[in-house]
């Protein structure tokens, strides 16, 4: 018999929000931001760690090639957690400057409120750091989200196409996989979440939607059935 759903576990790009957003908007805002406030900055904690790890990867402790090369990863939309940390330190200087609010689809805010409200447990799982992730939820064309959210998630429990990451988020959580529903348009993530036995939705918002989907597919979260 199939485990009755406790959580919900979301993704971010182009399942709460358009992937238009972090491409267009917040990635060129850190890439033109980058290099002078790793200079203005460079005293902080948090930047000299993550500088110190890009010089450690690198074998070189020049400045400029260290942020060369940061500039790079983010062109390339590397998943490095030095540049993850990086990006969500500008960001966060962003927001708190009214420079931008980040995206969400027009349903997604009503519709995480409805699931809190019956008692789902809500989590968030994204390839950007934690930091960034509450700055978006904190800051978004919604209001203020942070508070329906329960708990956020990024690469350092692991990749997001490895099924272990998945086993690893439910133990923190303290749930068993298949009580958790993984929201995502990324059939190889969804892949791998299904394969430690959570239950998987496959939201794809634009084009034809595959008859031979491994995944049930909606087009936004008004159409999940949690079941």
């Amino acid at each position: 018999m199939p485990a009755v759903i406790r959580a919900i576990l979301t993704d971010i790009e182009g399942t709460t929000s358009s992937i238009h957003f972090v491409h267009q908007v917040l990635f060129p805002y850190s890439a033109a931001a980058l290099p002078s406030f790793v200079a203005t900055n460079r005293a902080d904690p948090r930047i000299a760690g993550a500088m110190l790890a890009v010089a450690q990867e690198l074998g070189t402790t020049d400045e400029p090639s260290l942020v060369a090369a940061l500039l790079m990863w983010l062109a390339e939309d590397r998943k490095h957690p030095a540049l993850k940390t990086l990006q969500g330190l500008i960001w966060e200087s962003g927001y708190r400057a009214g420079a931008f609010k980040a995206h969400v689809y027009p349903e997604v805010a009503d519709r995480l409120r409805h699931w809190q409200r019956s008692g789902l447990l809500l989590y968030v799982y994204s390839s950007g750091s934690v930091l960034a992730q509450k700055l978006f939820f904190g800051h978004s064309e919604a209001g203020d989200l942070l508070g329906l959210f329960s708990g956020y998630f990024d690469t350092t429990v692991g990749a997001k196409r490895d099924p272990a990451s998945y086993q690893r988020v439910a133990r923190s959580i303290g749930l068993l996989p298949g009580e958790i529903m993984f929201l995502s348009d990324i059939v190889e993530e969804l892949d791998a979440a299904r394969s430690c036995g959570m239950a998987t939705i496959q939201v794809q918002r634009d084009g034809d939607i595959s008859p031979t989907t491994r995944h049930s597919t909606v087009r936004g979260f008004n159409d999940v059935v949690v079941a």
